[in-house]
């Protein structure tokens, strides 16, 4: 008996040919918009930071390699302040927004309120709001009078008039202040979706043992989301940089004097009041690879290997 074997039928090449062109149509809009706006723009800045280009010399500037880096840090006090005063802010504003917003996502988890959503919204509200309409209406709060509502407030517990945007000590830590209020709420909801991550037996568990509420945020909470922490602490790090430049300038013009002065705000000043664009540019380079560190090293010291 002859068994005849039944081939299959041969599935089409054309079938098996990648529609390239298909696919370059895809992705050319896409990637025009990166070339155009990022890589682009990043390049030409980093090519100007080596030139001495001005509003008046655009079409004839000459590289001076280093010379710009090199000026930052021996002829340029003002780079020196605003250097300072942007290291102060990154080592102060993210790590006590981190801290609030895990103790305020530990404290809505953990808890049985009824009234957890609505301030879930009254936290996360001002982090929707614009910086600019921020700025202005803690502009008023701040007001140096008598009047001003927050020396009113402080009048009841005999405290003098704070002329609190007005003084080179306190003009700083008012925009600390700010900035920290606004931004809490919105790490407090992307640290409150991590902790609904830990499974509840864990919790359950330690409540069975006795663990207290400090016990469980130190010893839990704390260990278990240090991924979550670092992620969140290197995103706060590169929004302390953005945002005081726009609290900055609203504020307090960078002053008292350049009380205020941020790396940024030095940029800008730079490059639409000086028209010193090569200068600018250097500043804008160093301010970009300062961020890239900081955040390679929190990234560093705050990842788990563990699986």
């Amino acid at each position: 008996m002859n068994i005849t074997k039944v081939r299959k039928p041969e599935k089409s090449s054309k079938l098996n040919v990648m529609p390239k062109g298909f696919i370059a149509i895809c992705v050319l809009p896409g990637l025009s918009l990166v070339l155009l706006f990022l890589i682009y723009p990043l390049t030409s800045s980093l090519i100007m930071s080596f030139t001495n280009a001005t509003s008046l010399s655009m079409g004839t500037w000459q590289f001076t390699g280093f010379g710009n880096y090199i000026r930052m840090f021996t002829n340029d006090p003002h780079f020196i302040t605003s250097l300072r005063n942007t290291l102060q802010l990154l080592a102060i504003v993210p790590a006590v927004v981190i801290f609030l917003a895990l103790a305020f996502a530990f404290s809505l988890t953990q808890t049985k309120l009824r009234e957890r959503s609505i301030y879930r919204v009254l936290f996360f509200l001002p982090s929707v709001l614009s910086m600019v309409v921020v700025a202005v209406v803690f502009s008023a709060l701040f007001d140096p009078r008598a009047s001003g509502p927050i020396n009113s407030f402080l009048a009841n517990f005999g405290v003098e008039p704070i002329p609190w945007l007005g003084d080179p000590t306190f003009a700083i830590w008012a925009i600390t202040i700010v900035m920290i209020w606004q931004a809490v709420g919105y790490y407090m909801v992307l640290l409150i979706a991590a902790i609904d991550s830990i499974s509840r037996d864990i919790f359950e568990a330690a409540d069975i043992d006795g663990a207290t509420g400090m016990s469980k945020f130190f010893r839990i909470t704390i260990p278990m989301l240090r991924d979550h922490i670092g992620i969140t602490y290197v995103l706060a790090l590169s929004g302390t940089m953005g945002i005081s430049f726009i609290l900055g300038r609203v504020m307090t013009n960078f002053g008292p004097g350049t009380s205020t002065l941020v790396l940024l705000g030095h940029m800008y000043n730079m490059a639409f009041n000086a028209a010193n664009f090569g200068y600018a540019m250097a500043i804008a380079v160093f301010s970009m690879l300062m961020a890239l560190a900081m955040s390679y090293i929190s990234r560093k010291l705050t990842y788990s290997s563990e699986l």
